[in-house]
């Protein structure tokens, strides 16, 4: 199969290379920074090539079927309307709003340029209420960074509160949604669904930690694993990476190994964190996704590990400083839920405050630019 670079962000040039890729070709390249080979493997419809949190890139190539399932899985699990485009197009989750969108036969809104309140509002009240005399339900994609914008200028601007009670759903991911933000953007009428997955997954594929339909998950030895026909077909040009991360059971079906700790509880996923995001304090492992996942229960800070000349490594919270307007009392509280749930020697030692938190194209926090503002 041809494979064609797309160097334009033009949500709308990405959506008409994904209707080409989903017919009879070519596939098509999205975010890469390196030239891509000429052809792939028959069948793949897009390469996405993200950096990821670890600033190491990844090409991940995707089937016609991946894709497709995992557009028909969501319309199964939330149903069908027109959605809305609101994150950057050559991202797995902007991928699959336009799929979605090519699938059900719509046309998608889309929101472009830089991402405000206003500008959501403006767009949400132009989308299609009515076809047919019949009401359109209407869906979004959104980071939870965006949905923290909206619902701090939702109490400022009725608009933006009438447009995020405006949707059947808004599918959230991309990082843990702090629990504190979900309980205020469903105060103002927003249905908020949590998805787990990644460019490997064809996009979110479980949602509130139920995997989407045909899609089966287990924690082996404490990671999880996906399965089903949303999988990825593997890394371009990387077949130790294909081999090392897609495995094969004893029954020869095809597993991804995320990376993630978590558990399958009566069908429930839950994740716990990153299996590599430790650091040693003291001479104890402690799990900062675990130490996050706490954090985010009192504050909506970042947790990275910085160097401490007393301990070796310890916990830093990163926040916003418009959050925090009492510093010591935020270190203490997040201290305190820390030592009770995952020990003392996992509390933070110091509250970091940023006009703004770095973030990556695709929203997650810059975890590596993090570090570097804690190391200094």
């Amino acid at each position: 199969m041809r494979l064609e670079r797309l160097d334009s962000d033009d949500p709308r040039a990405v959506l008409r290379a994904l209707r080409a890729a989903l017919g009879a070709g070519p596939a098509v390249a999205l975010g890469g920074a390196a030239e891509p080979p000429e052809t792939v493997p028959a069948g793949i419809a897009a390469v996405v090539t993200t950096s990821g949190s670890s600033g190491v890139p990844k090409s991940v190539m995707l089937s016609r079927s991946a894709l497709t399932s995992s557009a028909l899985a969501t319309a199964e699990r939330i149903g069908s309307g027109q959605w809305l485009l609101a994150l950057p197009a050559s991202y797995v989750a902007g991928v699959q709003v336009l799929v979605r969108s090519l699938v059900q036969g719509t046309e998608p809104a889309i929101l472009a340029g830089r991402f405000s309140a206003p500008a959501f509002a403006h767009v949400v009240s132009g989308m299609h209420s009515a076809r047919g005399g019949e009401r359109v339900p209407i869906y979004t994609s959104l980071v939870p960074a965006q949905l923290r914008t909206l619902v701090d200028a939702a109490g400022e601007d009725p608009g933006v509160a009438r447009a995020l009670a405006s949707f059947e759903a808004i599918l959230i991911g991309g990082q843990a949604l702090p629990a504190v933000l979900r309980e205020r953007a469903a105060e103002l009428g927003a249905r908020i669904v949590r998805t787990y997955g990644s460019s490997e997954t064809a996009g979110g594929c479980v949602y509130d930690g139920v995997p989407l339909g045909g899609v089966r998950v287990a924690a082996i030895d404490g990671e999880l694993r996906i399965s089903g026909p949303t999988l990825a077909d593997g890394y371009l040009g990387d077949a130790a990476a294909t081999d090392r991360v897609f495995v094969r059971d004893a029954d020869g079906a095809r597993w991804y190994r995320t990376g993630d700790a978590g558990t399958v509880t009566d069908g429930r996923v839950q994740v716990t964190g990153r299996i590599d995001n430790v650091i040693v304090t003291g001479g104890i492992n402690v799990s900062l996704d675990r130490v996050e996942r706490v954090v985010r229960e009192v504050l909506d800070a970042v947790v990275v590990g910085a160097p401490d000349e007393w301990w070796g490594e310890t916990p830093v919270l990163v926040a916003r400083r418009a959050d925090v307007p009492d510093p010591d009392a935020a270190l203490a509280a997040a201290r305190e839920a820390v030592a009770t749930h995952v020990g003392k020697p996992a509390r933070p030692t110091r509250i970091l405050l940023v006009d703004e938190v770095p973030r990556l194209a695709s929203g997650k926090p810059d975890r590596q630019a993090l570090k570097r503002l804690a190391a200094g």
